[in-house]
């Protein structure tokens, strides 16, 4: 099998406990390091899918990388390979397909709820689920491009996720470990204090209050997301 394209715009939010699902699975996989000033590949024939991190940037930012990677999901599109967005990413893959990215009007950091829709696209995702806890770090949220679905939502932000085929863009993070909740706590401390008027943001004393369960809990929905999405890898 051809490796999965995993893409990174920032060294502190790297692919995480996606890398290891992957690896569980015995699925090759292939980091290019953007935030380094690695060059965006340009054949995603070359991949048996994509898959975009988070990162403290905006799409709509002038960054070297920002139309090459939308060109590329794309493409990706085009070709049926199966895209998947955390964050950032998921704001790239709604951006390259005709949706639009704005600052969100509640900024959430920290543990919160998030609903399952209910139409046949989230059940094919999420199968019985109706909703689970995830963890956010987002100032900015994506509307649903043309032909996607949404599929999870919450009280701060209507479009948790959407679906498009093969495709996922999540606004929430499924992808977390406890050791990197804890350091985007400590190198995030400014940005917390400075959102405290929110509703939607947590203190760090808060974000880590039984963060060992909540973890392991979120990993069971990243499992389950990521079984369904790593069934249209390409295998050729």
């Amino acid at each position: 099998m051809k490796p999965v394209a995993i893409f990174r715009f920032a060294r502190s939010e790297g692919p995480a406990y996606f890398a290891t699902y992957l690896e569980r699975r015995a699925i090759p996989w292939k980091l290019f390091a953007l935030d380094g000033g690695g060059a965006v590949p340009k054949d995603v024939r070359r991949f048996s899918g994509l898959a975009c991190m988070g990162g403290p940037m905006s799409v709509n930012d002038e960054l070297p990388w920002v139309e090459p990677m939308l060109e590329l999901v794309r493409e990706a599109v085009r070709k049926d390979l199966p895209a998947l967005g955390h964050c950032l990413g998921a704001q790239l893959m709604a951006k390259a397909l005709g949706g639009e990215v704005e600052r969100a009007p509640v900024k959430e950091i920290g543990w919160g709820e998030v609903q399952v829709a209910d139409n046949a696209v989230a059940r094919e995702w999420f199968g019985a689920l109706d909703a689970f806890e995830s963890f956010h770090w987002h100032g900015e949220a994506f509307s649903i491009p043309p032909g996607g679905t949404c599929v999870l939502g919450s009280a701060h932000c209507a479009n948790q996720a959407f679906a498009l085929g093969k495709h996922l863009g999540l606004q929430c993070h499924v992808e977390m470990t406890e050791t990197l909740i804890r350091s985007w706590c400590a190198g995030g401390a400014d940005e917390i204090e400075a959102a405290q008027g929110s509703p939607a943001v947590q203190a760090p004393a808060k974000i880590a209050k039984n963060i060992g369960a909540r973890v392991a809990a979120l990993h069971k929905v990243a499992d389950r997301i990521y079984d369904r999405w790593t069934e249209g890898l390409s295998k050729n």
